[in-house]
């Protein structure tokens, strides 16, 4: 397993890092999770990347517990605020400082840890005062209970307006967490030149696509049992593509490429995102230890320029681009 710099910071994470997104908590049973996590730990990860909103807080407990005993030292522990959890009250959600400083402390608590790594605004909150976020974040890391900032899903104008304040508390704005894959480049035309010139890396989700991209979803077939598409709840945010023949179709000619390169799909569109050098981390989740054997092994490739320009003939029409869908995936109000 390399390890890449997170943003301009003297932090290292894991180039693969393990997320429990849809999975710990919901859709796999706790030992199921826990042996996931024990893979990750005997493959070299050392980066976990949670959220109090997964499982409305019980990912983050499933994780604590599977991560206990480990060497606190030689983990990079993520978690993120924003989200509603807990019983949806009106200061359940956002980046308000009430609700900044108490998530804080229930991540903490769950996770079983006295700091995190890195703390994140899972989004971009419209009903705050940018200000009062940032400066909730500083007291964050002056209490201790984080050492650096980060965000999911906002802007490149966000971005920069977060950066500027972080900088005026003494704090430090080091990343960005967005969806990125070979079928999702919505950041490449402003979100990366403006963190490559601000000093912030990415740690991008969904580097398959939430499975897509691994092939198993074959054109004019139904999806494979037990796949995330047949999950209820886990199954939603991918039932369009999952539908979507031409895509899948396109996908398939990807075979030969990750076979000419000695990877299985999964581990190609791993890589693909890797080669982007903004990109400090791709995070896998599993629901089996296998699949994170499987998508380990994309950690050090280097994708051939042919490749990379084969993959693009490939998916040639299925490929999003607009960075503004940052904006039109965001929330407008404060979730409830």
């Amino acid at each position: 397993m390399e390890h890449r710099y997170l943003g301009n910071s003297g932090l290292k994470i894991s180039e693969i890092a393990y997320g429990n997104w849809l999975t710990h908590g919901s859709q796999v049973e706790a030992d199921a999770a826990t042996a996931c996590v024990r893979a990750a730990l005997d493959h070299g990860i050392t980066t976990f990347d949670t959220a109090d909103v997964y499982a409305n807080t019980k990912a983050e407990s499933v994780l604590g517990e599977a991560l206990k005993g480990e060497r606190r030292e030689s983990l990079e522990i993520l978690t993120k605020v924003y989200w509603p959890t807990g019983p949806g009250g009106p200061n359940d959600s956002g980046l308000s400082a009430k609700h900044i400083r108490e998530s804080i402390d229930g991540s903490l608590r769950r996770l079983q840890t006295d700091y995190v790594d890195l703390y994140q605004a899972h989004r971009f909150d419209t009903e705050t005062p940018l200000e009062e976020t940032m400066q909730a974040f500083a007291d964050v890391v002056r209490q201790g209970k984080a050492l650096y900032i980060g965000v999911s899903e906002w802007t490149a104008e966000q971005i920069r307006e977060g950066h500027a304040l972080a900088q005026q508390l003494g704090i430090r704005l080091i990343s960005s967490q967005p969806q990125y894959s070979m079928i999702w480049r919505v950041i490449e035309d402003r979100v990366v030149p403006t963190c490559e010139e601000l000093g912030l890396s990415q740690i991008v989700w969904s580097p398959i696509a939430q499975g897509i991209l691994t092939g198993k979803y074959q054109p004019g077939q139904a999806p494979p049992a037990g796949s995330r598409a047949t999950h209820e709840e886990a199954g939603k945010p991918i039932a369009g593509r999952v539908g979507d023949e031409a895509l899948l179709t396109a996908v398939q000619q990807l075979r030969p490429i990750a076979d000419e390169a000695g990877l299985s799909m999964a581990q190609l569109a791993v890589a693909w995102v890797l080669q982007n050098p903004n990109v400090a981390a791709a995070i896998i989740g599993a629901s089996r230890p296998e699949q994170v054997e499987e998508n380990v092994a994309a950690s050090g490739v280097t994708l051939s320029p042919e490749a990379m320009v084969a993959i693009d003939e490939a998916l040639e029409g299925h490929i999003e681009r607009d960075p503004e869908m940052t904006t039109k995936n965001a929330p407008a109000t404060r979730p409830t």
